[in-house]
């Protein structure tokens, strides 16, 4: 996936298992994108608010042949 395209994957962030918008694999080395997870405010790439409803990206966690990979950090989300 192209950088432009990951910098737009931000805001309410909803986890399924059918009907996903993106199909991503968590990693600890060297993610497309690493991830905060926060309560309000998510203004930057990388800062996903967890919901249950109403959500602007739907991701399915998967173990190979992601679109992407992740990692969640603490720190300094974004593109690398």
């Amino acid at each position: 996936m192209e950088e432009a395209e990951l910098t737009k994957i931000k805001g309410k962030i909803k986890f399924v298992e059918n009907f996903a918008d993106y199909n991503v694999e968590i990693t600890e080395i060297m993610p497309d994108l690493k991830v905060k997870i926060v309560e309000h405010l998510f203004n930057r790439e990388g800062e996903w608010q967890i919901v249950d409803s109403m959500p602007d990206i739907k991701i399915k966690i998967v173990e190979n042949f992601g679109d992407f990979s992740i990692q969640f950090v603490n720190n300094f989300p974004g593109v690398l």
